[in-house]
């Protein structure tokens, strides 16, 4: 048995999809088995899949008409053998030492879930951190495993590792026919009933926001639907297990001197985002402090 199983959904990433899989078959934790579902990808990712494959045994690859990333991770789900599970999207990258670092706290603490933090990387700014943790933490609190995944903000599945049989024991899978914010429910989920969630510090999922192609940047009707209905099913999965959180989360307060808009502040979990004149950013201080792990 494979210690992880990394599922990767594949869509139109030909320019990103080598440094993903040079990213994950170079991992320090050699006994993983990497499930790549080619989701009819329409341009030269399959071939590249079939080139890698060719060179490392460890590559298995699932050929399906575009179905979306949610039916993708489910059938890496299904085919899945390892003793964790991890989800790579195709135009991101891991740390080296990614997936030997979290399956190293997994054990250590028998824990369902282990964490790590995300680095962003934006076309037109620098690079920050979307999460990010300084000490190793193990909590079975829901409300605490909550708050230190910084949910609802983050509410991403591919900077963690899932036990196995914690996933398919409870038949937690993605919604199929969701293609964006498709991970909310399933990390909602997850992190609700797992017995035992650990956070990792010292390596990093870096998530790449420079894909035109991603569904991220993607504007249409149905994206704004899937938006709209898995953000509702979310504040429902959050008030029916009184989970708390920010009852700001996503507003925006503008203020106006002569009927012109001087200052908008836009609340998004813990944090503000300011824009003055609509053409300053700043950020102001927190609504609370996020403590740091």
């Amino acid at each position: 048995m494979p210690k992880v199983s990394v599922i990767v959904p594949v869509y139109k990433v030909e320019r990103f999809l080598p440094r993903c899989l040079d990213s994950i078959i170079n991992q320090t934790l050699k006994d993983i088995e990497i499930i790549c579902v080619n989701d009819g990808s329409p341009d030269n990712s399959l071939q590249i899949l079939e080139d890698y494959a060719k060179k490392d045994l460890r590559i298995k690859i699932i050929n399906q008409e575009n179905s979306g990333p949610s039916v993708s991770r489910n059938k890496g789900i299904l085919m899945a053998q390892g003793e964790y599970i991890g989800f790579v999207d195709s135009d991101d990258w891991l740390d080296i030492d990614f997936y030997e670092k979290l399956y190293a706290a997994a054990q250590k603490y028998d824990a369902d879930i282990a964490a790590c933090g995300i680095k962003v990387y934006r076309k037109y700014s620098r690079e920050n951190y979307m999460l990010k943790y300084t000490k190793e933490c193990c909590v079975d609190d829901a409300e605490r495993k909550f708050y230190l995944c910084d949910v609802p903000e983050t509410c991403n599945v591919w900077n963690k590792i899932y036990r196995t049989a914690f996933i398919k024991n409870r038949k937690i899978e993605f919604e199929a026919g969701i293609h964006m914010q498709e991970d909310i429910s399933f990390t909602m989920e997850t992190l609700y009933y797992s017995k035992k969630f650990v956070t990792v510090p010292g390596t990093l999922y870096n998530y790449d926001r420079r894909n035109e192609n991603s569904i991220v940047k993607t504007k249409s009707l149905k994206m704004k639907q899937d938006v709209k209905y898995t953000q509702n099913k979310m504040f429902e999965f959050l008030k029916s297990n009184n989970i708390n959180f920010p009852k700001t989360w996503h507003k925006v307060r503008k203020y106006k001197f002569l009927g012109i808009t001087v200052l908008k502040v836009r609340y998004r979990s813990t944090r503000r985002e300011c824009k003055l004149f609509n053409i300053i950013k700043f950020k102001l201080p927190p609504i609370y402090k996020y403590e740091e792990v």
